[in-house]
């Protein structure tokens, strides 16, 4: 029989509900029929939320960083929470790197933890690139049958929409088509860049990037080879998407994509970091220090992200070595 993948799950901040989501997951019937789910951070706080949701300690697989963990502190900002979870996924980053994982599922940072710890690096994925000296990784949604890349993450709505240019548009096109490669079959869906202004800008009386910047940078990608069509008015372009009509959609800015993949299914959402060398899944929502330590966070998300993980992380790294040799 054919080993199962292995799938490393660092503990994310351990204030929040990371801790407990990643236990819940490990133990569902899908996962421990899928692949082998391995924990990483303080096995005293893996085991606790064991105990709280019944889970028998012996089912689950844990490798401890938390010898020197203070006492938890739930629910709040903690420097000690900060650092523990960098400790966290960087032994998840090394392992992966050396082959003793096929991927990555990661429950959630908190950034203003992190910064009390004197780690100013933003989140997971900014982190994973200082990790593994990665440049332009891609984040990717998946929310039902929906794929969602994005031009831009943490900027403000003003510098995002300043960031939508002719050559960052077209950047994002080839990005999204190399990141669709790396993870499935190339089908015969084109990706849909989704529109900026109102209908479009409805030829410039509602704005004027799609002319300038948008329609021209598809126009350079399609004469490049790649399967992409748009832009697609925002108001429509993710219903379609969900029709199955496209392959993935180009989102130009953080919460257009966001919004709609969490309006149609907020628990069960995840991203993808594509470029690393491992695939990283992940929940979509933050730490929650507001339910933590209670016992009632939903899993789905993370139950998704290590099903995703284990389902997409051995072809993630044979079509990404293929990719090299070829270059």
């Amino acid at each position: 029989m054919k080993n199962k993948p292995v799938i490393i799950i660092p503990s994310g901040d351990p204030s929040g509900v990371g801790p407990e989501i990643a236990v819940k997951a490990c133990f569902s019937d899908e996962v421990r029929a899928t692949c082998e789910p391995v924990l990483i951070g303080s096995a005293e706080l893996f085991l606790e939320e064991a105990e709280r949701a019944g889970i028998e300690a012996e089912e689950l697989k844990i490798i401890d960083t938390g010898s020197q963990r203070t006492k938890r502190t739930i629910g709040t900002i903690s420097a000690a929470s900060g650092q523990q979870a960098f400790i966290a996924l960087k032994k998840a980053t090394d392992m992966c790197i050396r082959g003793e994982a096929d991927a990555m599922a990661t429950t959630p940072l908190n950034k203003e933890s992190l910064r009390a710890a004197g780690i100013n690096t933003i989140g997971h994925t900014e982190l994973l690139s200082e990790f593994t000296d990665t440049e332009d990784p891609v984040t990717m949604f998946m929310s039902g049958g929906m794929k969602i890349f994005f031009l831009s993450r943490h900027l403000s709505l003003k510098q995002a929409c300043e960031y939508i240019s002719y050559e960052n548009v077209l950047r994002g096109i080839r990005l999204s088509d190399n990141a669709l490669k790396l993870l499935i079959d190339p089908d015969n869906r084109p990706i849909a860049v989704a529109g900026l202004n109102p209908h479009n800008g409805e030829n410039g009386m509602f704005g004027n990037e799609e002319g300038l910047h948008i329609i021209p940078a598809v126009r350079q990608a399609q004469n490049e080879g790649i399967n992409v069509t748009g832009p697609i008015p925002a108001d429509s372009v993710f219903n379609m998407a969900l029709q199955e009509r496209f392959s993935a959609v180009l989102s130009l800015y953080h919460d257009q994509g966001h919004i709609a993949a969490k309006t149609y299914d907020f628990a069960g959402t995840i991203s993808m970091t594509i470029g690393l060398p491992f695939l990283r899944t992940s929940v979509d929502h933050g730490t929650a220090f507001d339910i933590a330590g209670k016992g009632i966070a939903n899993y789905t998300g993370m139950k998704n992200a290590i099903l995703a993980a284990a389902e997409y992380g051995a072809a993630y790294r044979r079509n990404r070595n293929g990719i090299q040799a070829e270059n």
